[in-house]
């Protein structure tokens, strides 16, 4: 189940969940750029991943840096955030 309002991890705010990183999100869905370490037949090695356990793998693509790459993106609310709390360590307030 998902709330459309959380308090995200590295924030004392509550905020809308799609400008968040929570994972109990309506869709589980997920896109993340990881590293290919081997290929075994039909299993790919890979590092780096941002998503949770049980998340579908459901395309893979190369990385093309003027695609992904955003060096002027901005982070919003984080950008301030940040110095709150300590960004290596997870709580327990999106445990099911």
């Amino acid at each position: 189940m998902y709330r459309s309002k959380v308090v995200p991890f590295l924030d004392d705010v509550e905020r809308g969940l799609f400008a968040t990183r929570a994972p109990n999100r309506p869709n589980p869905i997920g896109l993340s750029t990881v590293r290919l370490l081997k290929v075994e037949g039909n299993v790919l090695h890979i590092e780096g991943v941002d998503m949770l356990d049980g998340t579908p793998v459901l395309d893979i693509k190369p990385y093309v840096p003027s695609f992904e790459s955003r060096p002027d993106a901005r982070q919003g609310w984080i950008e301030t955030a940040r110095v709150k709390r300590d960004p290596g360590r997870a709580d327990d307030r999106f445990t099911v």
